[in-house]
């Protein structure tokens, strides 16, 4: 069985790994991105990939559903933090051989995840089926008001939807790659969004950042 991990943190890939190693006749890679993947699964049509959606540069949840359609004999393992309602929703009528899982998630969740991935079946953990079961609170009604988000936050927030990377907004203001991740997550946490393309387009709506200064 083989597992490719789409995700581009290094403590989260030697968990998995360790966790992974426990599987029999199981066999563990890494890719860094969206072309990676892809031609992972050309060559690898039954692989099971255990991908961070937050952290992957995979658009929205349609493109998701899309590459999936594509290899359906590929299973899904979504192992991310702060994943709205509404995409977990799309997610589990778009993607039926895509489980979830969340990193705060107890290791027992996460093995199960893993083992249920390995007999073709999806795991999802009890934090997103609460969610899946909670009557939704209109979030879409307030999508072009900014939440409480502080000043830094709304600075950072234009930084990412004009395109500088986290690396790149550390090194502009003086702070630690991990006080501008931090950040980040906090962000799109209060956005209820799961990416950068959705950031982005939050910020263009809520008037952040000007159409013409963005397509420049």
């Amino acid at each position: 069985m083989k597992f490719y991990i789409a995700d581009n943190q290094d403590i989260t890939r030697a968990g998995l790994f360790y966790i992974i190693s426990a599987q029999k006749d199981a066999e563990c890679k890494c890719v860094s991105d969206k072309g990676g993947l892809l031609e992972v699964l050309k060559e690898n049509s039954h692989a099971i990939i255990i991908l961070d959606y937050t952290l992957f540069d995979i658009n929205d949840a349609t493109e998701l559903g899309i590459i999936s359609e594509r290899f359906p004999n590929a299973q899904w393992i979504l192992f991310s933090e702060d994943l709205s309602q509404d995409f977990l929703h799309e997610i589990v009528v778009t993607c039926p051989k895509c489980g979830i899982v969340l990193k705060d998630c107890s290791l027992n969740e996460i093995k199960d995840a893993i083992n249920y991935a390995s007999k073709g079946k999806r795991f999802i953990c009890q934090q997103v089926t609460e969610m899946l079961i909670t009557p939704s609170n209109n979030e879409s009604e307030h999508k072009e008001e900014l939440p409480q988000l502080t000043k830094t936050e709304q600075e950072i927030l234009k930084d990412i939807a004009l395109g500088m990377t986290t690396k790149e907004i550390a090194k502009q203001r003086f702070s630690s790659f991990h006080t501008i991740n931090t950040h980040r997550k906090n962000i799109f946490r209060k956005l209820g969004v799961n990416n950068l393309h959705e950031a982005t387009k939050f910020a263009l709506r809520a008037g952040l950042i000007d159409a013409a200064e963005y397509y420049i």
